[in-house]
């Protein structure tokens, strides 16, 4: 009974993740659905900021923090772990949720792109969604939102860890997913003041989380992933990598 309760549980949180990261495509490109980035009545400059920007951070602690080795040693002695990542999970789509509710408009034009390139400008946007979900799909789509494990338990054990591999997009950067969302934030025909603050917002985030989850990284796979990272660039392709040979010694201070 445990274990058809955690997949439920599980299929449940991946269904709501699914509706919010369809829901966020909308939210940003102002298309979709009821609510937007930029719409409804705007209010006071300085206040929405402060809303915004408390939002922001919200997600940003809750999806950093909960992420973090040491507390997932500490949460699994109150969730159970085959359903830990699918709290997560659910933790993360409701910080956006919440962002998508409470969110204050500030629509001030920062700048316009019209004709042609406008459409140009929106479907480089959208060709970052797509690439953000594609990726996903490359290294274990399902067990980063929590659905194999959740079902882990039906199929007669525990679900392993994913292995280290650098298929397709991850030959050529280290964080495609990341990369996707920075293209589809800031590609934008009508940058509004609020949009921009969400996209200066967020790749600041994304830059603090990729620092955390590198140091993560290092510690998991060692002088593997410290190799990947000389040789492949972290959001942009590199020219050519770096020629100093790696070590393991300073994989003894990090680990």
């Amino acid at each position: 009974m445990t274990r058809m309760l955690s997949a439920l549980y599980s299929a449940c949180v991946y269904l709501f993740f699914l509706v919010t990261f369809l829901y966020a495509i909308g939210f940003v490109e102002g298309a979709f659905v009821s609510k937007s980035i930029d719409s409804g009545a705007p209010g006071a400059l300085l206040p929405s900021l402060a809303i915004n920007l408390a939002l922001l951070g919200v997600f940003a602690v809750q999806h950093s923090l909960m992420a973090r080795p040491a507390f997932k040693r500490v949460w699994t002695r109150l969730v159970p772990e085959p359903v830990e990542r699918s709290t997560y999970v659910l933790f993360a789509s409701l910080a956006l949720a919440l962002l998508f509710w409470a969110w204050r408009p500030m629509p001030q034009l920062v700048w316009e792109v019209q004709g042609s390139a406008a459409d140009v400008v929106q479907g480089v946007s959208y060709a970052g969604w797509t690439m953000v979900l594609l990726s996903t799909f490359m290294i274990s789509h399902f067990h980063l939102f929590g659905l194999s494990q959740g079902f882990a338990g039906l199929k007669g054990g525990e679900q392993p860890e994913p292995e280290f591999t650098t298929p397709m997009f991850y030959r050529f950067i280290r964080h495609p997913i990341y990369a996707g969302f920075i293209i589809a934030f800031w590609a934008a025909p009508e940058m509004s003041l609020g949009h921009l603050v969400f996209a200066l917002a967020t790749t600041g985030y994304i830059f603090v989380g990729i620092w955390f989850e590198e140091r993560d990284l290092i510690a998991q796979h060692g002088l593997r992933y410290l190799q990947y990272r000389m040789k492949v660039g972290m959001l942009v392709p590199k020219l050519r990598p770096r020629p100093h040979p790696v070590t393991p010694e300073p994989l003894n201070r990090l680990s």
